[in-house]
This record gives C-alpha cells, sequence and structure tokens, in this order.
C-alpha cells in the first residue's frame, strides 16, 4: 500500500474522491457565459494561443441554458456510462469562471449548489481572475460544501508564458494558488506538457516547483495542436519550433514526472482528449484517456515505480 492508502501507483482523483464521499462522484460540466481577460482587452486579445475552447465542451453545455438546465442533460448524459455515480460536482469550466463582480458569481455559483443532489463545484479560472475578496467568499461556501479552483498555471516559465500569449506570470500563480490553500479552499492547477520551447529537461525540472505548492491535485495534458487556434498557424508555417510526443514518448517523461511528484497531491488526469475533427497534432489513434491511463499504469508497474519515488531528490 503506497502513502495515500491504496495500491494504485499513484495518488489517484478516482480514488481521492471515493474515500472523501464514500462513492463515486461525477462532474456535471456547465459554461455559464464567461469570457476570459485574454480575449477581451483587458490583459489582452486573442487568447492564449493554444486555445479554442470549443474543442472540449461537451455537447449539452450551452450558455444559453440555465444552470439547471445544464445539470439536468449532463446527469442524463452520464447516466449510462456512470450509474453508479449519485453525486455530483458541478464543474464552471469553459474561460474564466471567476471574471465577473462577486454578486453574478454568487448566483452562479450558488443556483448549483441548489441543485439536487449536487454536493460541490469546481470552478476553473485564470490566476488573475481572482482576489482576496472573491477567496473569502469561496471560503465561506467551503464551510459547506467541497469547493475546489483550479487554476490554468500551464508551466511555471514566465519565458514559456509570454510566448505562448498567456498573459499571466508564474508568480500571480503562486500568489493565487497560496491564497486559496491559506483560506482552507481546494486548489487544483493545469499544466501543458511540451510547450514550444521547452525541453524535457525543463519539464522535469519544474516538477520540484510544482513540489513547493500547497495544492490538492493537478491535471497533465499534453501539448495539442488544435484547429482555429493561433498556434494551428504557427505549426502549419513552423512545425519544427514544436516537439509533440508520440504516446510512448509521452508515457516515458510522464513517469519521470511522477516519480519527481509529491505524493500528497492528487494527480487527476493525465492526457487531454480533443475530438478528432478539431486536432491537428499529435494523432494518437483512437486512444481515449481511459486506455491512456491503463498504459501509464502498466509502464509504471512494469517499471515498478510509483509516484514520489524520487520526489526527495533533489
Amino acid at each position: 500500500m503506497y502513502p495515500w492508502g491504496d495500491n494504485r501507483r499513484f495518488h489517484s482523483y478516482a480514488c481521492y474522491m471515493k474515500k472523501y464521499f464514500g462513492g463515486r462522484v461525477q462532474k456535471l460540466t456547465i459554461d455559464a457565459g464567461f469570457t476570459c481577460p485574454n480575449r477581451d482587452g483587458t490583459v489582452g486579445i486573442g487568447g492564449c494561443t493554444f486555445c479554442n475552447n470549443e474543442s472540449f465542451n461537451p455537447s449539452y453545455c450551452n450558455p444559453g441554458k440555465p444552470i439547471s438546465q445544464q445539470l439536468s442533460e449532463g446527469i442524463e448524459f452520464h447516466a449510462f456510462r456512470y450509474r453508479r455515480a449519485k453525486k455530483f460536482m458541478a464543474y464552471f469550466q469553459a474561460y474564466s469562471n471567476t471574471y465577473a463582480p462577486l454578486n453574478r458569481l454568487k448566483e452562479l455559483y450558488e443556483q448549483a449548489l441548489s441543485y439536487p443532489n449536487v454536493i460541490g463545484i469546481v470552478i476553473g479560472t485564470r490566476p488573475d481572475c481572482i482576489d482576496e475578496v472573491k477567496l473569502d467568499y469561496l471560503a465561506s461556501l467551503a464551510k459547506s460544501h467541497y469547493v475546489l479552483v483550479e487554476y490554468g498555471v500551464e508551466s511555471t516559465s514566465n519565458k514559456t508564458l509570454a510566448s505562448v500569449n498567456r498573459g499571466h506570470t508564474f508568480e500571480q500563480s503562486v500568489w493565487a494558488i497560496e491564497q486559496t490553500a491559506k483560506r482552507g479552499i481546494n486548489v487544483g492547477a493545469h499544466f501543458i506538457i511540451g510547450l514550444p520551447g521547452e525541453s524535457e529537461d525543463q519539464i522535469i525540472e519544474q516538477t520540484h516547483t510544482i513540489n513547493t505548492l500547497p495544492l490538492t491535485s493537478i491535471k497533465f495534458h499534453q501539448l495539442q495542436i488544435i484547429r482555429n487556434t493561433a498556434m494551428s498557424v504557427e505549426y502549419a508555417s513552423n512545425p519544427g519550433l514544436f516537439r509533440l510526443f508520440s504516446i510512448d514518448e509521452y508515457l516515458e517523461l510522464l513517469l519521470k514526472i511522477v516519480e519527481r511528484l509529491n505524493p500528497r497531491i492528487v494527480i487527476e488526469r493525465f492526457t487531454s482528449e480533443t475530438p478528432p475533427a478539431n486536432l491537428i497534432a499529435p494523432v494518437w489513434g483512437s486512444l481515449r484517456a481511459d486506455q491512456v491511463l491503463v498504459r501509464f499504469e502498466k509502464l509504471l508497474e512494469a517499471k515498478d515505480t510509483w509516484q514520489g519515488r524520487k520526489w526527495n531528490i533533489q
């Protein structure tokens, strides 16, 4: 048995949720009609070079629908695949879901939390779209509900963040994560593996920095070139700038990251799934995220390694 209390070789989100709530908890994605300061001119225009939100929004998500309708349709959407799920988490995913006045945020979050069997909320946002007043409000919600704020960090390198037009610094991410955790709110971070200009050694090395952050959970996604993004134009004109991993290369790199990752951090995802019609590269065939996970767990077993095996080795 590993330090997180089960026999899986990494601290899995599914097991964490089951222990926390006593059973499966299913996320229900919501599009509440937010935008992003990196699109509306507040920070920048055009958004991050890799971003096309339409590439991962489920079909039932539509900002024209009330929150209750999206939740109802989300439960119906997942009913066959996840029959055991009786508890749900409202996941505010599209764009920056704290980028609005506090009164508007209260209205949206409390609509979601009032829906039957919704026991908490997950809020995807940017580290420059949060402040102490909003965090104090979320801390008050967290006294009676599960609340997780998930920040798009993407990289610990400011040079990389600037190159993809991210519009914030890593120092802003650190501030947001620390202030969120300080208030007793669960905090997650999202990192993209393989952003232009980052070597494998740099990607592995940033794990030591990640380990210093008070994170509850983390998501790793491989870089994907998505249609109708600024990055797809860059890729078409100069593909040599990009290091796109094959599935085997990516899993070998993930293994080195996970070995070095603090075992207290829950790993929620290892890969991103994009509809084939939206994906330019890399193409991994018809592999779904759950199939990639199976391959990764087999690799961990074959190498007889696990999350955190090297985490305290500098």
